[in-house]
């Protein structure tokens, strides 16, 4: 791969908090190499609270999140991305747009915080597991020698990455 910058779309069904989170980890830790999208196949509508204070909390800012569907980035003359993560199972069960470019495609299913039950601390710390996987899955992406792997070894560590294994050392 040689892009300068690399751009990436996190997938979810509502875009309302795990791809949200990939969104905003992404743009934060990888300014300057990475420029990170979210979209929903059926996207909510807005983000959801606890997403925000999660990343409130974090540290990360959150001005410009907001939830929106997957057909604005498969449309004619949109961003062409290198690659494309589908963060919850729903969404990777559906039939996606074409995406122009051929990005790179991996499956990184995180269970959906918003579906959580009982007491605002359960809640809560539903959103908090989520926002810490995904920031453990895009600083793993964050760290691979992009530049330097084939196609196909690439595609082996992203798979890895979603099933949560060990990356391999790379030289």
């Amino acid at each position: 791969m040689t892009a300068s910058v690399f751009n990436v779309l996190f997938l979810c069904t509502g875009n309302s908090a795990r791809s949200i989170f990939a969104e905003s980890i992404l743009n934060h830790f990888g300014a300057g190499h990475f420029m990170g999208f979210s979209a929903g196949s059926q996207p909510r509508g807005e983000v959801h609270p606890l997403a925000l204070k999660v990343l409130h909390d974090a540290g990360l800012p959150t001005t410009g999140l907001h939830s929106k569907g997957w057909d604005e980035f498969a449309a004619q003359g949109a961003t062409h991305f290198d690659f494309i993560f589908t963060v919850c199972d729903d969404v990777a069960g559906e039939t996606c747009p074409i995406w122009p470019g051929h990005p790179i495609t991996a499956h990184w299913g995180i269970a959906d915080p918003a579906a959580a039950q009982g007491s605002d601390e359960h809640r809560l710390h539903a959103f908090r597991t989520a926002f810490v996987e995904l920031d453990h899955r895009v600083k793993l992406l964050m760290n691979l020698p992009l530049k330097s792997l084939d196609r196909m070894k690439l595609q082996e560590q992203l798979d890895a990455i979603g099933k949560g294994e060990s990356v391999a050392a790379v030289a």
